[in-house]
């Protein structure tokens, strides 16, 4: 039974959203604020986080920030402004999707079910996959099965799960033209959500991680009119 963490400072929303969840099969914890989530994460394992953009004290795109400065947990971003620059914040600081209210249940229902999916599936498929366990460019090393990117000096960077399984779709192919479509479709499922911008974003984040000089990319070259190409050489380690 996934477990919830619904983050929103409207008693409102969070009572019908719990009841929602529950209905649907889903254990529900609430907080109202960045301190009581913060208290929750360490009373409990948490699934995936409802994050409220608009929030007293601090706003969710800062308290996204520090999670992501630590954990790649799911993150599903509301808002009430049905701005197209806070959906791109949003996924710039690392949430997994986005959605505005006022919202359908259903809708939302759905794209917690497909970023679960996406996350207990990444997890469990490169297990069963011994072939391709460590992936290495450039002096980087992407562990499959761990999910984790380290540098040549062995530092260990974080990656929200969009950001890993883009890099992912890259190191596996390399040196090939990929559309914003079809990093969509390798990465993420040809059912996820997205938005024109999203891979945009997860790039630029991406870039910014993995280049030395992100504004000059030597590994994730743009080409223009048609899409993305990883252009280091990829051995399997």
């Amino acid at each position: 039974m996934p477990h919830l963490l619904l983050v929103d400072d409207d008693e409102d929303i969070l009572s019908l959203l719990t009841t929602f969840f529950r209905k649907h099969g889903h254990t529900v914890s609430v907080a109202e604020d960045g301190e009581a989530m913060l208290a929750a994460l360490e009373q409990n394992t948490i699934d995936l986080i409802v994050l409220d953009v608009m929030l007293q004290h601090e706003d969710g795109f800062s308290l996204c920030r520090r999670l992501r400065a630590t954990s790649s947990m799911p993150i599903i971003m509301l808002t009430a402004v049905a701005d197209h620059t806070d959906r791109v914040v949003g996924l710039e600081v690392g949430a997994d999707d986005y959605l505005t209210k006022p919202f359908d249940q259903r809708e939302l229902l759905a794209r917690v079910k497909a970023v679960l999916r996406r996350t207990a599936a990444s997890n469990a498929a490169p297990k069963m996959d011994a072939t391709r366990p460590v992936l290495c460019f450039a002096g980087w090393r992407l562990d499959v099965v761990r999910r984790e990117l380290r540098s040549a000096d062995d530092t260990l960077v974080l990656l929200s799960g969009a950001e890993f399984d883009l890099l992912l779709a890259f190191a596996e192919h390399p040196r090939r033209v990929l559309t914003r479509e079809q990093l969509i479709d390798i990465a993420r499922g040809s059912t996820h959500i997205a938005f024109d911008r999203s891979i945009d974003v997860q790039v630029s984040r991406l870039r910014n991680k993995l280049e030395q000089d992100p504004k000059n990319p030597s590994l994730i070259r743009t080409v223009r009119n048609a899409g993305y190409m990883f252009l280091p050489e990829v051995t399997r380690g």
